[in-house]
């Protein structure tokens, strides 16, 4: 069974996000083993640009020991796919023999460069910026909505 690790900073605060997390973490449980790991979230008290790219590369420390499989890293320089086109490349995936997909989150300052040189694939959600606690759901829906795609299911319209 494919394993599909959503790789993030920090926790979830807030109770509506973690519910629908859950949710979707329960549908997907017959297509796939799906986890959320999470690492520390670094705190600065100052802010600059030096300030944020040390801050970035203490969280792609930690989350890059915490890679694998096959990496694909959420930034908005990355590759844009429809619900059709990701739905058809996690296909692809595990047609040629992937058995785990790390998709990697950053924190509220993105991720590191070390973080997106070492991902297989960079992929956007488009040009907007998301909470990235916010972006764990909307992936995770997007993950559940692509098994539903490769399957024939209903659910995507």
């Amino acid at each position: 069974m494919l394993s599909v690790n959503v790789l993030c900073v920090g926790r979830i605060k807030e109770k509506y996000l973690s519910d629908g997390i859950a949710e979707y973490a329960k549908r997907l449980s017959r297509f796939c083993k799906f986890n959320v790991i999470e690492v520390g979230e670094e705190l600065s008290r100052k802010e600059g640009k030096a300030e944020t790219e040390e801050v970035k590369r203490k969280e792609g420390e930690r989350l890059a020991g915490k890679i694998k499989g096959y990496a694909v890293a959420l930034a908005i320089d990355g590759e844009p796919l429809s619900s059709e086109g990701f739905a058809r490349r996690l296909d692809t995936l595990a047609s040629k023999g992937v058995s785990e997909i790390t998709f990697i989150i950053g924190g509220s300052n993105g991720l590191s460069e070390q973080v997106l040189d070492a991902a297989d694939m960079k992929l956007s959600f488009g040009a907007m910026t998301y909470p990235h606690q916010l972006m764990r759901l909307i992936l995770a829906e997007q993950v559940y909505r692509a098994f539903m795609i490769n399957g024939g299911g209903t659910y995507h319209k």
